[in-house]
């Protein structure tokens, strides 16, 4: 990789040459060569450029505001009276700017633009181009809704951390708040004495201030764009991790801590131990040392995102973090898999960044390809792959919409950045990422990403940068460049339609491709892809199979499968590599089903991924979903086994008209899946793996809230009986229930035993801190279904009872697993001011799916379009969550009325 670092230099002299030159400029006409342009809302003009930050703060977590001084080096490109900044909800006071020759010179803020968080600095005069520094005093209240640096309490006790992805550094300071941005910082924090502070890089001195305070100074930082400064002040926990050894890429010892609320320290050690094989997996695949000074793993009381990728210090939601023998096994597989997630982002987007948020793919992709490839390395048991290609199936329910975004959607304002952090950034860009690794083999693929980081290491770069970089290592051209464009720069999931000939003695696989869409779109089927085909098949007197590729960029293609038979059978999508759906001539289907066991793990999930958009699409009817799930439920792998129970439950949710087809629904459920469940019984017993655990919990789940067989539910409430028995200090004894098992016990305990379940619960959140336990017992309170019950639980969103980052669990179990979204709506609809001021404005994007999500009728969709469309400019990135969630809606509606979606 590039082998330097720059460093800006502020100079503090200039010679005479340089000075008589700079003050002859003032001289001409300035004010014609001054910028004459208007607010920019949203990138800001490129005619000043930072250089690099100063940022000094007093911070006090218990104190309700903070101060600041932001001193930046900038560098005028031309003559200018002014200067474009961001900030939002700063108080700044004093402005100073000083010129190449030391002079000072007054400056004013104002706010220009206060939604988008603009600023203008007005110099009171023009100054010619050159390189100054502007110094902006300020003040803040700490943020309330998890952004910019924002407050928190844990046990009492006031901390304070930074979130400042995607635009929210201009909360926290004033700056250049844009990845394109990328410059060092110098940080300082000043903090009661009895207060710890963290920050992106090691402390490298500290100095006794008065009236007990000291000033922490920090390391400079390599360059970083704004959203990714961090720091944290508070009675923080330091732990000391393993020490990360050199390398052959990194020839010196790289320190790791965990930062914990304080009496947590001792639960991260898991975290902590399971680190240091990532980091060096991770620098042998790019052949480049871990580029920054520490690693520091931040659990965080409260968090809005599962965690952030700041350089040094890596921050995440606790109970990803805080984990010991009752940690549920979900939270013990997440905490590895997001950990992976984000030291993978320490490469991909830390030191090579985007310039804009339409390039944020290039993170967020590449972070949940690279964990896959981590986590199936390090622990293959836990079969990333699996993951990765139900992401993709999953992404593709998103990806069947008009309304969806692209992977490289254009952002015309700071919705659409909010909104671009979704299943097609992630999930879609790494199965688009998977599938071109294939095409162009593993080892050709991580050469051209080397390429790519030797290239634009601690700068920016765009995708047509990394398509470049790939197809030259690949020697493959402009066919394979217009092909990986065509994922990332138009929307949809392709169709690849495929019949089995005989023709001319060879066995000929016919295809065709369109554009997936379900039943009752308005999309345009005809569209196209370069998609990379592969096809495995086989003859039912053999056990070997074989594999064929070929790159369909037209609208029809053809394989010949050599060695083949009339009677072969095929599977389209060989390995589920390839992001795309299939549907195949009747017959073909027919001999397939008959060899499902045959196939790999990966590709009996893109099976199930084709029966259920075989049925949404109208081409399959509700018995063929309910032929399809015994050829899977069988399965060894969990993921297969439970592949078709969201099928299920929609079948439950949508298609029952009559008690008979609601028994047949749950006769159904009780032969596939109960057995499966008594067999690996209520409670953890030695030996079980965590993927045991995990199918536990799901079945648990599915079998006692969605299809509630009485025998389930009996244990359940068995569990949620003992977990709710106060010990002596009156507290909840939850650790008598199965940990994975918890959520489901008190759900069935809220619905069976009614308000003393609430009351136990409710009480019991004022004095329980354990993360895991506190998301339990939030889902158990939310599946109320008594009326009364249910409003009260939903009440507890605006109560700060339930951190900010908590409100989507509750609120999410009212919907789906409570009462049901016709009272989760008529709750918004009174309570939706009180609800967004707790949440933040930017949460608007999100806000149609949570509370209207799960509609199936025409009047779903009309009555959020009715409260929604009048408030669009109230809410950051609503109109596309409306339009996702409308359609959704509508799309459901039509499937709904299908004579063959109906059970008989």
């Amino acid at each position: 990789m590039v082998c330097f670092t720059r460093r800006f230099v502020r100079h503090s002299v200039f010679t005479a040459f340089t000075l008589s030159i700079a003050l002859s400029t003032s001289a001409f006409d300035a004010a014609a060569a001054t910028p004459n342009d208007t607010v920019p809302l949203g990138k800001l003009p490129r005619w000043a450029q930072p250089l690099a930050y100063h940022l000094d703060f007093r911070v006090d977590p218990r104190q309700s505001a903070y101060s600041g001084i932001s001193t930046i080096e900038i560098e005028l490109k031309q003559a200018a009276d002014h200067l474009w900044l961001h900030g939002q909800d700063l108080s700044v006071g004093k402005v100073t700017l000083t010129d190449p020759a030391k002079r000072t010179h007054a400056a004013t803020y104002s706010v220009a633009a206060a939604k988008e968080g603009v600023a203008l600095v007005n110099f009171g005069s023009t100054l010619p181009a050159g390189r100054y520094s502007v110094k902006l005093e300020f003040t803040a209240p700490f943020n309330e809704q998890l952004e910019g640096l924002y407050k928190i309490n844990h046990e009492g006790a006031p901390y304070a951390m930074t979130q400042l992805e995607a635009i929210s550094a201009r909360y926290a300071f004033p700056g250049f708040d844009e990845p394109s941005f990328k410059t060092p910082y110098t940080l300082s924090l000043t903090v009661p004495n009895d207060e710890v502070a963290v920050a992106n890089t090691q402390q490298i001195s500290e100095e006794k201030m008065a009236d007990g305070w000291r000033k922490l100074s920090f390391a400079p930082t390599r360059p970083l764009p704004s959203y990714l400064v961090a720091f944290a002040v508070g009675p923080w926990e330091i732990v000391k991790g393993p020490d990360i050894a050199a390398t052959q890429w990194r020839q010196h010892v790289t320190p790791l801590r965990g930062i914990a609320p304080r009496g947590e320290g001792q639960r991260m050690q898991r975290a902590l131990e399971q680190t240091p094989a990532m980091i060096t997996a991770l620098e042998d695949y790019f052949g480049l040392g871990y580029p920054f000074d520490k690693v520091d793993l931040l659990a965080a009381p409260d968090f809005a995102a599962g965690a952030m990728e700041n350089p040094g210090l890596v921050t995440f939601r606790d109970y990803l973090m805080l984990l010991d023998a009752q940690s549920p096994a979900t939270n013990v597989r997440g905490s590895f898999n997001v950990t992976a997630h984000e030291l993978a982002h320490q490469w991909f987007g830390d030191t090579v960044t985007m310039p804009w948020w339409d390039d944020i793919w290039l993170n967020e992709a590449f972070a949940t390809w690279m964990q896959s490839k981590i986590t199936q390395q390090l622990h293959p048991e836990y079969r990333a792959d699996l993951e990765l290609i139900n992401g993709a199936n999953g992404a593709m329910q998103s990806d069947s919409l008009v309304s969806v975004r692209r992977i490289r959607q254009p952002i015309a304002g700071n919705g659409d950045i909010e909104t671009a952090f979704d299943g097609i950034t992630y999930q879609k860009g790494a199965a688009v990422l998977n599938m071109f690794e294939r095409y162009l083999g593993a080892d050709t693929f991580r050469q051209g990403v080397r390429s790519y980081f030797q290239q634009h290491q601690f700068s920016n770069a765009t995708a047509d940068d990394l398509i470049n970089a790939l197809a030259k290592a690949s020697g493959k051209g402009k066919r394979f460049a217009r092909a990986m464009q065509s994922f990332l720069d138009q929307p949809g999931v392709p169709q690849v339609e495929t019949a089995l000939s005989w023709e001319h003695g060879q066995a000929v696989l016919r295809l065709k491709q369109q554009r997936y869409l379900p039943l009752g779109s308005t999309g345009n089927p005809k569209q196209l892809w370069g998609i990379p085909v592969c096809v495995r098949y086989g003859d039912e007197h053999s056990a070997a199979s074989k594999t064929q590729c070929e790159l369909l960029d037209q609208e029809q293609g053809k394989i010949v499968l050599q060695g083949a038979s009339a009677s072969t059978w095929y599977m389209p999508n060989a390995d589920a590599a390839g992001y795309y759906r299939f549907s195949m001539a009747h017959e073909d289907l027919a001999r397939l089903n008959q060899h499902i066991a045959r196939l790999a793990d990966t590709e009996q999930l893109a099976y199930a991924d084709a029966i259920n958009a075989g049925f949404r699409r109208g081409d399959l009817d509700a018995a063929a979903v309910l032929a399809a799930a015994p050829r899977l439920a069988p399965a060894t792998t969990r993921e297969v086994a439970i592949a078709l129970i969201p099928s299920l439950k929609w079948l439950s949710k949508y298609a029952v008209r009559t008690d008979a087809q609601r028994q047949q629904l749950v006769d159904l459920a009780r032969t596939l899946y109960l057995p499966r469940l008594q067999q690996l019984g209520y409670q953890r017993r030695p030996g079980d793996t965590q993927d045991d655990a995990l199918l536990r919990a799901e079945l648990a789940n599915f079998l006692a809230i969605d299809m509630k067989l009485p025998e389930v539910r009996q244990a359940m409430l068995a569990q949620g009986d003992q977990a709710l028995q106060p010990d002596a200090e009156h507290r909840l004894n939850l650790a008598a229930a199965n940990p994975d098992l918890l959520r489901t016990a008190l759900a069935v305990s809220t619905q069976e035993r009614g308000k003393a379940t609430i009351d136990a619960l409710i009480k019991a959140l004022g004095n329980t801190s354990e993360p895991a336990q506190r998301m339990a017992m939030l889902y158990g309170v939310g599946a109320a279904t008594a009326a009364a019950d249910a409003e009260r639980a939903r009440n507890l969103a605006l109560d700060p009872l339930v951190k900010v980052g908590e409100i989507k669990t509750l609120l999410t179990a009212s919907r789906e697993d409570g009462e049901g979204h016709d009272a989760m709506w008529q709750w918004f609809t009174s309570n939706h001011a009180q609800l967004i001021k707790r949440s933040g404005e930017n949460f608007g994007g999100r806000l149609p799916g949570l509370v209207g999500g799960d509609g199936c009728s025409q009047a779903d969709a009309e009555r959020l379009s009715a409260f929604f469309e009048p408030r669009l400019h109230q809410l950051t990135g609503a109109d596309r969550g409306l339009a996702q969630t409308r359609e959704q809606t509508l799309l459901c509606t039509a499937l709904r009325a299908n004579p063959a979606a109906t059970l008989h």
